[in-house]
């Protein structure tokens, strides 16, 4: 397995310290505090834990603090309810003393019923497109030093976007983003962990389809942002190491505060997740 995805699997595995109680690292990808999508997915890997023979389908999480990359993070499971047909987890992640996330997650033994889904939007092949990790090595001199280091083929995850990105001063556009994503390498048949991989990479594009109108960017100096909250619905088992669209609108910011929802397709158009988040996007000063 290449390595960055190897160190990403491993960052999502959390050392068991009692009962329902676990401890997970962190890592610096550049941003000013703990990626939230590294919260997320140690967060879900911290519920499987305690979950046997049912597949996570939602989950709904607030982002209460900064978290410190220097220090541990542990994790507390509240096992909530065990029913005939679902199981309800509460997850609190603690860090020098205070709460910095909780999330409420929801697990379904499997069954079949009624299903529809809304059309996957046309859009040019993964192939076709540029790859993100190419163009930001393009521009490494622009970038922080710290973004440098996960960024292009230290990335685990390729993506190609459908619309146009540039770093750090993009063109405004419309709010919305198109992109195909995949892990580097072969993942392994655990659903779980694709489904932790996905929690994870949900948190990347959202914030910045919002910036997209404003012409910002999360590279761009004089703007603050920050995940705020975090919401997402598994409909179907999905596959993170083959091509997945993500599919992303924002249809508001107000009040410092973007708002997106996004649709994640297989490259068949089946349509396996949706999230939503709400983040800060303050602007600091005028450029």
């Amino acid at each position: 397995m290449l390595a960055p995805l190897a160190e990403l699997l491993q960052l999502l595995e959390l050392e068991p310290l009692e009962v329902d109680l676990f401890r997970g690292a962190s890592r610096d990808i550049g941003s000013p505090q703990v990626f939230g999508g590294q919260v997320l997915g140690q967060a879900l890997h911290a519920a499987h834990a305690t979950v046997d023979g049912r597949q996570v389908h939602s989950l709904h999480a607030y982002f209460l603090r900064r978290g410190d990359f220097n220090a541990p993070i542990v994790y507390q499971v509240d096992r909530s309810r065990d029913g005939g047909s679902f199981s309800s987890r509460r997850v609190v992640a603690i860090q020098h003393g205070a709460q910095i996330f909780h999330m409420s997650a929801s697990f379904q033994q499997p069954e079949s019923g009624l299903e529809h889904q809304l059309p996957m939007p046309r859009v040019p092949s993964p192939e076709s497109l540029p790859d993100l990790r190419e163009l930001l090595e393009a521009q490494q001199q622009r970038l922080p030093d710290a973004v440098r280091r996960f960024s292009g083929r230290n990335s685990p995850f390729e993506f190609r976007s459908v619309q146009p990105l540039r770093f750090p001063d993009p063109e405004p556009g419309e709010p919305r983003l198109d992109v195909w994503f995949r892990a580097v390498d072969r993942v392994g048949d655990d659903p779980r962990r694709h489904a932790e991989l996905l929690a994870y990479v949900s948190d990347y594009h959202l914030i910045g389809a919002a910036l997209r109108p404003h012409g910002y960017s999360l590279g761009t100096p004089g703007i603050a942002v920050a995940s705020i909250d975090h919401a997402m619905w598994f409909h179907r088992p999905v596959h993170i190491d083959e091509w997945l669209l993500y599919s992303i609108e924002s249809p508001a910011a107000a009040g410092a505060r973007g708002f997106a929802r996004g649709s994640v397709f297989t490259r068949a158009g089946v349509l396996v997740a949706s999230t939503a988040q709400e983040g800060l996007m303050r602007v600091v000063k005028s450029r």
